[in-house]
């Protein structure tokens, strides 16, 4: 089920930004599975990958292309992630960058490849090729939705999102569109993210930008701490409308703001759509001593098994919360000092139990869709926030299935 997932936006329609879409049967007849998405020339790119050390081939291309040129294209294909293929799976993505590159008139090291789906199958080339004409036929400003829809695996509903911001007189747009369900802890990125603007940004500063925005959403959301091998996520400035230079300050946070209001809606709509998930759940850890303490305890209690149950079942055991703070690798941690609420509902106080807190306050906290656990480690002035899920019976069966 997804967890209060909103409909699709309008799109900004990104002037020189055009997606294509078709359906080559990779996985699934007549289901959208490859995606094109062509940048202008004068296009600036900045890009994140996954940091798992089996990074797929389309990866490991993607990147040595990026090492050249400034990419013209680029080729998503879902249904088989071409991951754990060794030198097969890199040359099939290299055939695959060739063979749109034939079709759209550039080189192939200016095509990007992005595969998500199933790890250690081979990537079914003549399959993808044969529709290559078709998404470069079908490609438009309007199809951000169509394109939302053609990059998904396991994934109940597309996901999109946008932004519209005034910068030195000129309205700059940006939308965004991703993908994730399952194997979510990123360690970079979403899944797949394509976010584009509007804007004329330098690459470095838009390098900037998109890892400071991807540091306060795609890397705060987990599923089940699973890193994929796939993940990527690319931002796209056009240059047709303001310009953003470093020196700008103003209009460096302006455009910051709403890149952040693209980046966090689409990270957390992939937690709100993780497989099985009933619960959204939203874990800050505040008073911490540094921010990386403050991520351990976070990420700490939203992989413990225990409490993700415990929040299936709205039962509240909140004994697996304190314990997973206690677990956590934060040295000399004066466990005397912590307190800790379930949303308004207090239910540790100076390290017990809460004087006021009752069974029932906390199984009706629980009992939500909407759940927020704070917990204060009263050592610093440090604070991080994590998104993550319950885990349900659904998430066992939809992975046990996964290759059916």
């Amino acid at each position: 089920m997804a967890v209060g997932l909103s409909e699709l936006p309008v799109f900004n329609t990104i002037s020189g930004v055009r997606l294509g879409v078709a359906c080559a049967g990779i996985k699934k007849p007549g289901r959208k599975d490859v995606v094109v998405i062509e940048c202008p020339a004068d296009a600036t790119v900045a890009s994140v990958f996954t940091k798992n050390a089996f990074c797929a081939a389309p990866v490991q291309v993607a990147k040595k292309h990026l090492e050249k040129a400034s990419p013209r294209y680029f080729l998503v294909n879902t249904g088989n992630a071409n991951a754990g293929t060794g030198s097969d799976g890199v040359a099939a993505a290299a055939r695959c960058c060739a063979s749109l590159a034939d079709k759209t008139g550039v080189a192939d090291y200016e095509v990007l490849p992005f595969s998500t789906g199933v790890i250690g199958e081979p990537l079914p080339v003549d399959k993808i090729e044969a529709v290559l004409a078709d998404a470069v036929a079908d490609l438009s400003e309007n199809n951000w939705a169509s394109a939302a829809e053609g990059i998904l695996t396991t994934d109940t509903r597309p996901k999109g999102a946008v932004a519209t911001v005034e910068i030195n007189g000129e309205t700059v747009h940006i939308s965004g569109i991703s993908k994730g369900s399952g194997m979510i802890k990123p360690n970079m990125a979403t899944m797949l993210g394509y976010i584009a603007t509007d804007a004329k940004i330098d690459q470095a500063l838009l390098q900037q930008m998109l890892t400071t925005t991807t540091n306060r959403s795609f890397n705060r959301i987990t599923i089940d701490s699973d890193t994929s091998t796939n993940d990527a996520c690319m931002l796209v400035a056009t240059g047709r409308s303001a310009v953003i230079t470093a020196d700008d300050t103003a209009a460096v946070e302006a455009f910051q703001q709403a890149l952040d209001s693209v980046a966090q809606p689409l990270a957390h709509a992939i937690v709100k759509d993780g497989e099985g998930a009933t619960k959204f759940v939203e874990i800050s850890v505040t008073h911490a001593g540094n921010s990386e303490e403050a991520l351990e305890v976070a990420f700490t209690v939203a992989h413990s098994p225990l409490v993700k149950t415990a929040l299936f079942a709205s039962d509240a055991n909140w004994g697996r919360i304190l314990a997973a703070v206690g677990r956590a690798d934060v040295k000399q941690l004066d466990v005397d000092n912590i307190n800790i609420w379930l949303s308004d509902v207090q239910i540790v106080e100076m390290g017990g139990r809460c004087a006021t807190y009752t069974e029932e306050a906390g199984s009706a906290v629980m009992a939500q869709e909407n759940i927020s656990i704070r917990i204060d480690l009263a050592r610093g002035e440090s604070a991080e926030t994590v998104w993550t899920t319950d885990l349900s019976h659904d998430y066992v069966s939809i992975n046990a299935d996964y290759r059916s």
